[in-house]
């Protein structure tokens, strides 16, 4: 290149250069709307749930009194029987033939006493007759002896017949009661269970089986169990000096049924054990519910519901919180500059939570997810109702 052609190119280099300056630089991104609620106060119930099972007030189990066959069942399962009324029948042809024998002995245990007392009143008579004879020197007092002897004998046979006579009524009585065991009848007052042992089949005392259970379901007890730090702060939070007292102060709680519903009856929490079980760590509760319509039984499952409430909690909606490294954060917005705090909670209530720490109420915070959002930037507040998010995201199920 020549000096002529380098002098031409400097203008036109300037130039290009002046021209890229006067480009301006990109516009800053725009500000992201985001919705604010703020916090506050309000009176909050939540519930803590624990599973349960539940049984009727009383289960007894159906036994034989005597091994015998079953021959007859009187009820089916789930049917409703009364205390007393007689639920199967055993085979009773050889007990009624052991009960005829007895009834026999009992009778031969009269012949005996009767042909005894004979025996006696004869004695006693020959007694009678020698004392004046004797008195007399007509005979020999050795005859009367013999003859007070022979009385001493007849009162003897006379009082064994009397023991024999009892003994045959006693085993006439065990006969008889043997062949009313063979009717086994209803302990308590309830519902049939499932029925085991059905026609034909043989029982006895010993069997590990029952035969049927009967549950007395006009009340329910519901078990469950809290675990140690459970019990603790249930000792803490609930008022009273004692145990006794804490229950009385407890709340009514809820039934949730195994299909997500409510029973209709609210129960009583009545006893706790009192001692935690080294084996699970736990401490038992059972809660107490009328069932006058029968709708529960024997074995049904659910979760014990219990009341808790918070007075003038701080809350914000659980949707404003966020998780990052097993701490929980929140987007407070200062001067529409969204800044992350991090929280302690107390709980978490249908959809809002429960503040301990963190922020104070009259703070706004960012009501939607915004766990991708960059703390202190920019943002433009749209207000919000808390109410309405919080019933809006409220499951339905």
């Amino acid at each position: 290149m020549n000096l002529k052609t380098k002098l031409a190119f400097i203008p036109a280099f300037t130039a290009l250069a002046l021209a890229s300056c006067t480009k301006q630089a990109p516009p800053p991104p725009p500000v992201r709307s985001f919705p604010v609620v703020t916090a506050k106060e309000m009176d909050v119930t939540g519930v803590t749930s624990f599973p349960t099972s539940i049984q009727g007030i009383n289960n007894n189990e159906v036994r034989a009194k005597i091994q015998g066959y079953i021959k007859e069942v009187y009820v089916d399962e789930g049917q409703h029987v009364k205390a007393g009324q007689p639920l199967f029948r055993l085979e009773t042809n050889t007990l009624s033939q052991n009960a005829s024998a007895a009834r026999s002995g009992v009778t031969a245990a009269q012949s005996n006493i009767s042909a005894a007392q004979a025996a006696v009143d004869a004695a006693r008579i020959e007694v009678s007759k020698l004392e004046p004879l004797v008195a007399k020197n007509i005979i020999s007092a050795v005859q009367l002896e013999t003859a007070k002897a022979n009385l001493l004998r007849a009162q003897s046979q006379l009082e064994q017949a009397k023991a024999g006579f009892h003994q045959a009524q006693a085993n006439y009585k065990s006969a008889s009661a043997t062949v009313d065991y063979s009717l086994i009848r209803a302990p308590v007052s309830g519902v049939v269970g499932k029925i085991n042992m059905r026609a034909g089949s043989l029982v006895g005392p010993t069997d590990p089986t029952p035969i049927t259970v009967v549950s007395d379901t006009r009340k329910l007890y519901a078990y469950f169990s809290m675990n140690e730090s459970e019990y603790l702060d249930f000792l803490e939070s609930v008022p009273g000096k004692s145990i006794s007292e804490k229950l009385r102060n407890m709340p009514m709680v809820e039934l949730l049924l195994a299909n997500g519903s409510i029973y209709g009856e609210k129960g009583k929490v009545e006893t706790v054990t009192g001692q935690i079980d080294q084996s699970t760590g736990t401490v038992q509760f059972r809660a107490g519910f009328e069932n006058k319509d029968g709708l529960l039984t024997n074995g049904n499952s659910g979760q014990i519901r219990i009341p808790k409430k918070y007075s003038n909690a701080l809350v914000i909606p659980e949707a404003s919180t966020f998780e990052q490294q097993g701490n929980i954060y929140t987007f407070r917005v200062d001067k529409d500059t969204a800044r992350s705090v991090i929280l302690s909670l107390t709980d978490r209530i249908d959809n809002v939570v429960i503040i301990k720490d963190g922020i104070k109420k009259g703070d706004q915070v960012i009501a939607a997810p915004a766990s991708n959002l960059k703390s202190g930037t920019a943002i433009k507040p749209v207000p919000a109702d808390m109410d309405s998010l919080v019933k809006k995201i409220r499951p339905i199920f």
